[in-house]
C-alpha cells in the first residue's frame, strides 16, 4: 500500500507531462473495479456520491462530503482529486478551515468552484476564494494539486473569452490545474489549452469525443463528472421498471 505523500507525488507527477483519464466513482465497489481497470488516479463526483445517499447533487453536508472522501482515499491506493464544489465556506476563513480538512482526508487533489448557486461568483470573488484554498493548502505543507473550475455549463451560449479569464486568473491565485466543465467541442477545449497557463482538464460527458481526441489538443487529464452513477443509476431504473411490470429481469 502506498502512503498519501507517494500518491500525492504520483499525483503530481501526472500533471507534468501526457494525457491520463481520471474516472469518478462514488461508491467502494465502483473505486475498486476502476483501480482493476488500470486508472491511475481517481475523482470523486458530488452527483454520485450524493445519489448514493439519496440527496441531490449539492446537497451533502460538508462533514458528508469529508467522510465520503476519507472513505475513497482509503479503500484504493490510488491517488483521489476531490470535487469540492465551491469549498463550501461562506467566508474565506471559513472555506480555508474547511479545505485544511479537506487536505486531512488524504486527497491527492481538490478543486475549487466558481459558482454558488446557479450563478457566478464575481471574477475578483471566485479568484480570492481559490487564493484563499491555494494559502490553507500551503499552510498544511501537503502536496495538494488545486484546481480551478470555471462551469462553462451554466452558461448560454458559452463564451470562450470569459471562460479563459477568469481561468487565467483562477491560475494566476495559485490553480495548478484549470477546468471548464461544459464545453462541448475539441475547437473551444484546444483554444483553452492554447490560453491558459496550467495543465487543462476536460470532461467527456455529452461531447462525442475520446480521451485520444482531447490528447491530440494537449489536454492533459480527462474526466466524467457524473456520467457513469448517472448510467449505472439509468441501467437500475430499467431493471427495476420490468420487475414492476414484467416481472421479469432483461
Amino acid at each position: 500500500m502506498t502512503t498519501i505523500a507517494e500518491r500525492r507525488a504520483a499525483f503530481r507527477a501526472l500533471h507534468q507531462s501526457g494525457c491520463f483519464a481520471i474516472p469518478n466513482p462514488w461508491d467502494g465497489a465502483t473505486a475498486i473495479r476502476l483501480k482493476n481497470a488500470g486508472f491511475k488516479a481517481l475523482a470523486s463526483t458530488s452527483a454520485g456520491a450524493a445519489w448514493a445517499l439519496g440527496k441531490d447533487d449539492g446537497a451533502m453536508s460538508v462533514d458528508e462530503v469529508l467522510e465520503h472522501l476519507r472513505f475513497l482515499v482509503g479503500i484504493t491506493d490510488l491517488p483521489v482529486n476531490a470535487d469540492f464544489e465551491d469549498g463550501f465556506g461562506k467566508s474565506l476563513e471559513e472555506l480555508s478551515d474547511i479545505v485544511k480538512r479537506c487536505v486531512d482526508t488524504g486527497v491527492a487533489g481538490l478543486s475549487i468552484e466558481d459558482q454558488t448557486g446557479k450563478t457566478f461568483y464575481p471574477m475578483e470573488v471566485a479568484v480570492e476564494r481559490v487564493r484563499a484554498a491555494r494559502a490553507a493548502i500551503d499552510a498544511t505543507g501537503q502536496d495538494v494539486v488545486l484546481v480551478g473550475r470555471c462551469e462553462a455549463y451554466l452558461m448560454n451560449p458559452v463564451d470562450m473569452d470569459e471562460v479563459i479569464a477568469r481561468l487565467n486568473a483562477y491560475a494566476g491565485a495559485g490553480a495548478d490545474c484549470l477546468y471548464a466543465p461544459g464545453l462541448r467541442t475539441l475547437e473551444d477545449q484546444a483554444r483553452l489549452v492554447r490560453e491558459v497557463s496550467m495543465p487543462v482538464n476536460a470532461n467527456l460527458t455529452n461531447t462525442g469525443l475520446s480521451v485520444q481526441d482531447m490528447a491530440s489538443v494537449g489536454v492533459r487529464r480527462v474526466s466524467v463528472g457524473g456520467a457513469l452513477a448517472r448510467a449505472t443509476y439509468g441501467a437500475f431504473d430499467d431493471f427495476a421498471k420490468r420487475l414492476a411490470t414484467e416481472g421479469r429481469l432483461p
